[in-house]
């Protein structure tokens, strides 16, 4: 049986090396272009919209305001019609998939990204779980997505939520930790 990749590991959800060479070079590519994107001129849209599309996979309209920061961008899949305001932080180390329709208030983070709670386990290793968010979503402000969550079609989530549970969708959900508050109507 041929050995997997540090990089297969990772995109697999396994305890990886996140120091191998091949992660470290394309961590570091993805971060020069944002980088890059982020020195840009917010008056220069069609250069940003093409960086983005050099870093991420995207299908439709995208719009992300500066800053923008990921570790990887090639597993970021972005639906139509997504916009995200500043500062947004997606630590893509397994795949993340946004739906269309999707809007991000600042300072929004999704981790794929997670460690060991073993103290000697978490000094070499680190792995990751998956984060998918449906279409007509909105996480306002300060919203923090754990990994392995899914947030599903139609769902609004207040402002400065923990995210640490999958969200059944068609609500409003809000809080540390994230929880139904009510019903869209």
């Amino acid at each position: 049986m041929k050995k997997q990749t540090e990089k297969q590991k990772m995109l697999a959800g396994l305890a990886y090396d996140a120091w191998d060479e091949v992660l470290l070079a394309a961590r570091n590519q993805a971060k020069l272009v944002c980088h890059q994107f982020n020195q840009l001129s917010p008056l220069d849209n069609d250069k940003r919209q093409a960086m983005l599309k050099t870093l991420l996979n995207i299908t439709g309209h995208c719009h992300i305001e500066a800053n923008f920061f990921c570790d990887y961008g090639t597993n970021i899949t972005i639906g139509d019609n997504f916009y995200a305001n500043h500062n947004l932080v997606i630590l893509d180390v397994c795949e993340v998939k946004i739906g269309s329709n999707v809007m991000f208030g600042p300072n929004v983070m999704l981790s794929t990204a997670t460690h060991p709670i073993d103290p000697i386990a978490r000094r070499n290793t680190e792995f990751g779980k998956p984060i998918t968010i449906g279409n007509d979503v909105w996480l306002g402000g300060n919203v923090s997505v754990l990994p392995g969550i899914t947030i599903h079609d139609n769902t609004v989530i207040g402002a400065g939520s923990v995210v640490t549970k999958d969200i059944a969708g068609n609500g409003v959900y809000a809080g540390n930790p994230c929880r139904f508050i009510k019903p869209i109507t």
